[in-house]
């Protein structure tokens, strides 16, 4: 077998199409039940990154993939079980859904000194079966491992209520009647607030550090339509800085009068919250801001200003660490935690291993992962090649210097694109 794809959500799914449009012989290990990713693990009730309150951020026609859109009754930010819905349909399309062993394990990962990939993988009977390919290309993405403070605030051991992550967090009527601390202002947090803004009898969201609440459309456009647009790629960094502030006040005010803490650094040096609704639920009370935690006592939660709450949960939605147990340690990241491959999909220094999807855009992701698809399967049918080793090096160092001095040095900033340059610089690369 020539390719080996890991993951059978949006990713996974554009690679098979790139492989199967070129005749290319492979196979697609995943572990869940179904094809979709994380869109159908919330009504499936799996413990995962989804919710039942998730929707896309990203418009519906630029999220559809190339050739396949959505259905005209779909609105505009489709819900969980839509895209899943989508996601199966398209894999069904497309003719890739029977190369898909679902309910399959991948464990481990190893390159053979032949250059040929070592794949163990563990199927829905338990038994575990050994394949070599020629090509790997990682499509699981980046939300794996939950990431909660460390350490927790003082008193978290004898804490009277529960203390979960976002990754275990379903439905907010768990939480009827219940009161409830969410830590974080990420897309999870305002998302799981606002959603137990209308079950829980008390919500307070406590927020460390401030960050951009950006609305999903500014001017009547959304905000992908923005990110595409040629007038938005002309300008400068700085005059497309100085044009979303200004919009945010006009749309929203300061966000010191919602009563989170402003922003300490600029719009995109930072990932930013999208979001229509938490501010809404903040002015309506449903959702009521506060400070970092400070400390934690029986069923009493401080915070740095000095007020308390009592409390029956803390939901943290403090983010993720990447990881991909298959591989051996540190891959694809570097010393310094941040992810190194060339173009953002190849890892230099092991010839036939491809990551698609590895990215988070300003932007939708899906026309990122079709040209990162489209690119992969020319490199596998020998239609183009790739530099030397020293080359793809050189390039990851620039983007990453790019990166550190925009966003500073972290994980999950060296997986920051912008839509439009990314994807000239991936057709750029042959």
């Amino acid at each position: 077998m020539s390719v080996c794809v890991i993951g059978a959500g949006l990713s996974g799914l554009g690679v098979m199409r790139s492989l199967r449009s070129r005749g290319i012989e492979y196979v697609c290990l995943e572990k869940a039940p179904d094809v979709g990713g994380i869109w159908r693990q919330p009504q499936a009730g799996e413990r995962g990154p989804g919710y039942l309150a998730l929707h896309l951020n990203s418009a519906k026609e630029l999220t559809a993939y190339s050739g396949f859109p959505m259905p005209d009754d779909l609105p505009l930010y489709p819900r969980h079980s839509e895209m899943a819905a989508y996601l199966r349909s398209f894999a069904d399309w497309a003719g890739v859904s029977g190369r898909v062993e679902t309910g399959t394990e991948v464990l481990s990962v190893r390159q053979e000194g032949d250059g040929s990939w070592s794949v163990v993988s563990r199927g829905g009977e338990g038994a575990e079966r050994t394949r070599r390919f020629e090509h790997v290309v990682v499509a699981t993405g980046h939300n794996t491992e939950p990431a909660l403070p460390s350490p927790l605030p003082p008193g978290a051991d004898s804490f009277g209520g529960k203390i979960l992550h976002s990754l275990d967090y379903n439905d907010g009527r768990d939480f009827d009647g219940q009161r409830v601390v969410v830590v974080g202002l990420g897309a999870s947090a305002v998302d799981i607030a606002a959603d137990l803004s209308r079950h829980a009898g008390r919500t307070v969201l406590s927020v460390r550090r401030g960050l951009h609440i950006v609305p999903k459309q500014l001017f009547g456009l959304t905000l992908d339509q923005i990110a595409n647009a040629p007038w938005w790629t002309r300008m400068s960094l700085e005059e497309q800085r100085r044009f979303v502030e200004q919009a945010l006040l006009v749309a929203r005010g300061r966000l010191a009068d919602y009563g989170l803490p402003e922003p300490d650094h600029p719009v995109f040096a930072s990932a930013v919250t999208i979001s229509d609704e938490i501010l809404s639920r903040i002015r309506h009370g449903g959702v009521i801001p506060r400070p970092a935690i400070a400390s934690l006592s029986g069923n009493l939660v401080r915070f740095t200003d000095g007020s308390h709450e009592e409390a029956d949960a803390i939901v943290y939605c403090t983010g993720y660490r990447m990881a991909f147990p298959f591989l051996p340690d540190g891959w694809p990241a570097g010393p310094r935690g941040s992810v190194e491959l060339y173009k953002r999909v190849v890892a230099p220094g092991r010839p036939g291993l491809y990551f698609v999807g590895l990215v988070r855009p300003v932007g939708t992701i899906t026309p990122l992962v079709e040209e990162q698809s489209e690119w992969v399967a020319r490199i596998v049918a020998g239609e183009t090649g790739l530099p030397p080793e020293d080359v793809m090096r050189e390039e990851i160092a620039a983007h990453l210097g790019g990166i550190a001095e925009r966003y500073g040095e972290s994980e999950g900033s060296s997986l920051q694109v912008d839509v439009v340059p990314y994807l000239r610089q991936l057709r750029e690369a042959g």
